[in-house]
């Protein structure tokens, strides 16, 4: 077996908070995150940073002058590195590498760049390297005074769990110790949503829960977006200090009739639970994170790969983009903070409205599943 990985902190800054007892306190509650702001010429459900989050965000980018021209996704970021090295015990002293990805990049600021060069013909002297897809991991490095390899990348929607399979490599390859992988993600623009509205996939609902993800019978498309970034600690070997551990990881990539297709039965999420789940009993795995963005067919074809992978005898099944939407590319990190927190608690957390399952009597392993325009899916097996 491939030597075990060790996930000695995770930090992560989203809707949901940037503190474990706050975020699964907001788990527990059945009430999701979503709230109205005018955009793209209309009223549109976004789910934003809370309150608490934005000001650390706020004094951060206040902190030092080189900071207050960089993108939302990118300060999200450098918040959640330090409080993850800070949680693992790592300094500066350390030699780590660093890969932190975003679907989007520096949507926000990309954006104002572009309009008021549209305007006045004329671009800022920041505009190029303040948008850069590799500003995320080269700032972070430069806020944590890092001396290792730094990478950044966009797999769209798969970017986080991407990070964390390069993390792996890299860690199993001897060519590291110790790598801080995640995702970032502040996608509430006009133009992000405008592009989501183009494809039809975006929630106009005025439910209860107007993100249907995990409702395998829903009519309508029901994606909404959220804003956030999460990064992990991972170290090789079994470390005493571990949060969790990752047991398996797999990769593959769908063979596209069109743009955003995927199969009917997501053949490259059948490949990459299996290569995650190679050599273990599947009747010991407890729960399965999906990706389920809450599109009618996203959700329909993940849960058809996994009946084919899994039998009859199914895992407890979850989402969290019900309650936080989606954030791209941070969205695989967050779903594996979602996988560690319920395996610490033991607790299963469900989504509210979908149809009762098997109980399962421990959370001790889960499975957790990201995919991406382009058919790139990951999954990533955890154990505590």
């Amino acid at each position: 077996m491939s030597q075990i990985i060790s996930i000695t902190a995770l930090a992560s800054i989203s809707p949901l908070g940037n503190d474990p007892k706050t975020i699964w306190e907001n788990y527990l509650n059945e009430k999701h995150c979503f709230t109205s702001h005018f955009l793209d010429h209309k009223n549109t459900l976004v789910a934003k940073l809370d309150e608490n989050s934005n000001a650390i965000v706020e004094a951060l980018k206040q902190s030092d002058i080189k900071y207050k021209s960089l993108d939302k996704s990118v300060l999200y970021t450098m918040a959640a590195s330090r409080k993850a090295i800070e949680n693992a015990g790592w300094t500066a002293n350390d030699i780590f590498g660093i890969n932190i990805g975003s679907s989007r990049g520096a949507t926000d600021l990309f954006e104002k760049h572009y309009q008021e060069y549209l305007e006045t013909g004329k671009a800022q002297t920041l505009a190029s390297p303040t948008t850069t897809l590799g500003n995320i991991s080269s700032w972070v490095a430069h806020d944590l005074q890092s001396s290792g390899p730094e990478i950044s990348h966009s797999i769209t929607c798969s970017t986080a769990l991407h990070a964390m399979l390069n993390g792996v490599a890299w860690l199993r390859s001897g060519m590291a110790d110790k790598f801080l992988v995640g995702g970032s993600e502040a996608p509430l623009t006009d133009f992000t949503v405008g592009q989501m509205r183009a494809l039809k996939i975006y929630s106009n609902s005025e439910d209860e829960f107007p993100n249907r993800a995990f409702d395998l019978e829903k009519t309508q498309n029901g994606m909404i977006l959220g804003e956030g970034a999460a990064v992990c600690c991972l170290e090789i070997g079994l470390k005493e200090n571990a949060l969790a551990f990752i047991e398996g990881i797999g990769y593959a990539t769908e063979i596209l009739e069109h743009n955003i297709s995927i199969s009917a039965e997501a053949v490259c999420f059948q490949k990459s639970m299996k290569m995650a789940l190679e050599n273990t009993d599947l009747s010991k795995v407890d729960a399965v994170v999906m990706h389920a963005p809450g599109t009618r067919a996203g959700d329909l074809t993940e849960y058809k790969a996994i009946q084919k992978v899994f039998g009859t005898d199914l895992p407890m099944l979850t989402t969290n983009k019900w309650k936080i939407g989606h954030t791209f590319g941070a969205s695989g990190i967050l779903s594996v903070e979602m996988a560690i927190l319920m395996m610490q608690h033991n607790q299963f957390i469900g989504v509210p409205f979908a149809k009762a399952q098997k109980p399962r009597k421990q959370i001790r392993k889960v499975l957790v599943n990201a995919v991406g325009f382009g058919g790139n899916a990951v999954s990533v097996l955890l154990s505590l």
